[in-house]
């Protein structure tokens, strides 16, 4: 897997925590670089520690399904990316009651994101990729988008919000079909 590849499934998956850091920053009465750093340290952490978790997860059942597993990467890779692209269009209530200073909230709010990350470590462990190099790339670009959603949030509100998490979701579907189509050409 190359190194563009894997930044472009880290952007991917930063799109929830982008779009959630930008609605946290909207929230911030008064915004100080800690708020933003706390943010972007947990959606960071979090988004890689569960690939990590669903890549030993895959290791676990990879013999089982070496023969189509091409099939399985596909699935899950398209099934998050249509998940995020639904969510982007679903109308969602107001977040008056989001407090991203409360360390519960934001504890609940980084695995909630995470998820997708989990799925997306189990098809990791399906391809010959640097763990530690993937897990590291995928938690610093989620820092850095959050930490700068926090401020464009700040900035200009709930206006990109869900066009994120829909572009989100087409860069794992394209990913997804990349990898099929690798695959079934060999």
């Amino acid at each position: 897997m190359t190194l563009i590849t894997i930044i472009i499934i880290a952007v991917g998956l930063a799109m929830d925590t982008f779009a959630i850091s930008i609605v946290s920053g909207a929230v911030y009465k008064e915004l100080h670089i800690k708020h933003a750093l706390r943010i972007a340290f947990f959606f960071g952490v979090f988004q890689a520690i569960m690939p990590l978790i669903g890549f030993l997860a895959g290791m676990s059942i990879k013999n089982y399904i070496t023969s189509y597993d091409h099939w399985v990467a596909f699935g899950l890779l398209c099934a998050v990316g249509g998940k995020m692209i639904y969510e982007s269009f679903k109308i969602k209530p107001a977040e008056d009651s989001l407090n991203p200073s409360n360390i519960i909230v934001l504890l609940v709010l980084s695995v909630a994101t995470s998820i997708d990350a989990l799925a997306v470590g189990i098809t990791l462990s399906f391809l010959r990729v640097s763990l530690v190099e993937v897990v590291s790339i995928i938690g610093l670009v989620t820092f850095v988008l959050s930490y700068l959603g926090v401020f464009i949030g700040k900035r200009y509100g709930h206006f990109f919000e869900n066009k994120i998490e829909a572009v989100g979701g087409l860069i794992l579907i394209g990913l997804g079909i990349k990898i099929l189509l690798g695959h079934l050409a060999v």
